[in-house]
């Protein structure tokens, strides 16, 4: 097997055609990492969830990892790795056509709303149901692909 980096172009083609990607985040240096449904679109990741453990975390501590992966084979896969800054795009005036762009790419992929907009159950409460887009702003991507050889 060989492994190669990706061009910076090679690695955008992957996240655009990526559903799920993981998100990292840390909060008090404990780090957590949870699947997310997203769209990319001009150097942002944008995606949607209602408030939970996710948003308050990455509310005080913006900066964030995403990882995206295609596995073909143990000697055939692409990474992707972004590191990138949580931006919030709150029910406000200023943020409006930010949403409004948002939801566009988001609702174009199969089953955009799940698992965000689904009943949830946590410590026997069920956690409220109001949408809340955000995006990644990407700092830094890189790549790397498997190929064999």
């Amino acid at each position: 097997m060989l492994i190669e980096s990706m061009t910076r172009q090679a690695s955008i083609e992957q996240l655009k055609h990526a559903r799920v990607a993981r998100l990292g985040y840390v909060h008090d240096s404990q780090p957590y990492i949870v699947p997310m449904l997203f769209a990319y679109d001009v150097d942002h990741l944008y995606s949607f969830s209602t408030e939970g453990q996710k948003i308050a975390w990455m509310r005080a501590n913006p900066r964030v990892c995403v990882e995206v992966d295609d596995l073909v084979s143990i000697e055939k896969w692409k990474t992707v790795i972004v590191l990138g800054r949580f931006e919030e795009l709150p029910h406000t005036e200023e943020h409006e056509a930010a949403r409004a762009h948002a939801h566009a790419l988001i609702q174009k992929r199969p089953a955009w709303w799940e698992p965000g907009y689904v009943k949830t159950i946590v410590e026997g409460k069920e956690r409220p149901l109001e949408a809340l887009y955000f995006r990644i702003r990407i700092d830094q991507i890189s790549g790397r692909q498997g190929t064999p050889g």
